[in-house]
């Protein structure tokens, strides 16, 4: 490692853990330094799009009413018991007396209620305010007690009351609904989970310390002292932490992995992660206004290719929105098929020579959104797919912000853009999703609108078993497969590098940071391994 490099590291840890050690010094064994690639951008999960920030609110500085086991099953937590009603539309939550928030105050079943309402209130802008579209009403009947009605029939427990943690009502009632984004909470918060906030340094850290009190009946305090999320935006320097012994959790590039897994102080950790990458159409501009050129670029894709080359082979070709994993999928692999690409265009009008393909004149040249980020290996591959095809494709990199804001705005303005969609394999999720009308953000950032697609979802979500769930959702995805809004590239999983000397590290379909709680390390401090 060069002078410079260690330089930057020693600064950023010395940055990073305040009150513990100065630079230079042994960093104490209980604190652990987990390298996040931007900041957490919030505190406050009703604002909240930011995937790390949601597992820090969800498992460490807040509490959810119930969490999922390993095998996404429902369990208690904040909400210690519950039962529905005989007609599955009314749920009745009995909660934890003893937990507090970080400043002393009681957690109530009217912070239920607030968090609910205000999620549910669209001019909050919680991301995932059509989950709670079937909630009716929701009454804090007490301190301890929560009673939830639906408009409609529930099959289990709503995936969004696993995943929304409880945020604190005296610390929000003043903020106007729509001025939550700039609430002073986000970035100086009151939590109630097993680890409070202890100080933020823009662009650089967050800090969290072990909750003494949190109760027994939930996990109790955390195994580790402290938890600091530092900013380390670049793989080179996230494996050179690691390799230092700088940094106790951090991703890793899958073109480190095998680098990583020689090093003895380094566990590589590759488990499924509830995310999905595709290649997004506008379903109004032309070209992708037509279906069949849409399932020509589908059909066009080398997608072993761009695992093998840009994901050294972290991941499962995808032929459609739901990973193999799950039982609901189609049982259809993903393959490229020039023959039929060909086929496809030739029928939408296109008329291929020498210098590609060209329709009424008009040369077949598109513009692919992306996000910034190193060489955009995935990116280059597809423009490479195309070319193979005699088709040009040009690459535009945008800052995440101005992504977003192009992919989310009514109006389409870009050609196809390629992004990362999380989603979730339980079958609780897909009922969910069907049962709130969400249909996922790849379908809405294409702009499509289908009224027989709709139509489908809305079948599926009237299924009375998972076996006709199964055979509806099938119908669903034979639909998207025609219509094609979205070509799925690959279904991701998870690369994480971990320090040996932690303990009780678990990553599975919950994220890398579900059982942060019970995390522990080696008793030793910290020496600098450079």
């Amino acid at each position: 490692m060069t002078g410079r490099f260690k330089a930057s590291i020693a600064a950023l840890m010395g940055a990073a853990i305040v009150g513990t050690a100065c630079a230079g010094s042994p960093r104490p064994g209980d604190v652990v330094v987990y390298a996040s690639g931007s900041d957490l951008e919030s505190a406050n999960p009703l604002v909240t799009i930011h995937p790390l920030a949601r597992q820090v609110q969800r498992h460490a500085l807040l509490v959810t009413l119930v969490r999922y086991d390993s095998v996404l099953r429902p369990q208690p937590y904040y909400a210690q018991r519950w039962r529905w009603s005989a007609g599955n539309r009314v749920l009745t939550l009995s909660l934890e007396p003893a937990l507090r928030w970080h400043d002393g105050e009681r957690t109530t079943a009217h912070d239920v209620a607030f968090t609910l309402l205000a999620a549910r209130d669209p001019r909050t802008g919680f991301p995932r305010a059509t989950d709670l579209a079937v909630v009716d009403t929701v009454v804090a009947v007490d301190d301890t007690t929560v009673t939830i009605r639906f408009t409609q029939v529930q099959r289990g427990m709503p995936g969004i009351l696993v995943e929304l943690p409880i945020v604190p009502r005296h610390a929000l009632h003043a903020v106007p609904v729509g001025e939550m984004r700039r609430a002073r909470y986000n970035l100086d918060p009151v939590g109630n989970g097993p680890f409070r906030f202890v100080d933020r340094v823009p662009g650089q850290r967050w800090t969290f310390a072990r909750n003494p009190d949190f109760p027994p009946s939930m996990g109790g305090p955390p195994g580790i002292r402290e938890l600091v999320v530092a900013v380390v935006d670049e793989a080179t320097t996230k494996f050179a932490g690691l390799a230092a012994g700088d940094l106790d959790v951090a991703g890793i590039a899958p073109t480190m992995a095998a680098l990583a897994e020689r090093d003895p102080m380094i566990e590589v950790m590759n488990y499924p992660v509830l995310f999905s990458t595709a290649l997004v159409f506008n379903v109004a501009r032309a070209p992708f206004d037509d279906a069949r050129v849409r399932r020509a670029i589908d059909a066009s894709i080398d997608r072993p290719r761009i695992i093998a080359a840009a994901l050294a082979g972290f991941a499962t070709p995808a032929a459609g929105p739901v990973p193999p994993e799950n039982p609901l999928a189609l049982p259809d692999a993903a393959h490229q098929d020039v023959v039929l690409a060909d086929s496809l265009l030739d029928a939408a009008g296109w008329r291929r020579n020498a210098d590609g393909w060209r329709a009424r004149g008009r040369p077949f040249v598109v513009e692919l959104l992306t996000v910034g980020s190193g060489d955009n290996a995935v990116e280059q591959l597809i423009q490479a797919d195309f070319a193979d095809r005699g088709l040009r494709l040009e690459i535009r990199q945008l800052e995440m912000a101005a992504f977003l804001s192009r992919a989310r705005a009514a109006r389409k303005e870009f050609d196809l853009l390629v992004t990362g969609v999380p989603g979730d394999l339980s079958l609780a999720y897909v009922r969910a999703m069907f049962e709130s009308g969400q249909r996922g953000s790849a379908l809405d950032y294409a702009g499509f609108r289908a009224p027989a697609v709709d139509a489908l979802f809305a079948r599926a979500a009237g299924a009375a078993t998972d076996a006709e769930l199964r055979e509806r959702w099938h119908e669903v995805q034979r639909a998207l497969k025609r219509e094609a809004p979205a070509a799925w590239l690959y279904h991701s999983r998870g690369l994480q590098g971990v320090s040996s000397r932690m303990r009780n590290v678990r990553m599975d379909l919950r994220g890398e940071m579900a059982t942060v709680a019970r995390w522990t390390t080696v008793a030793d401090s910290v020496s600098a391994r450079r």
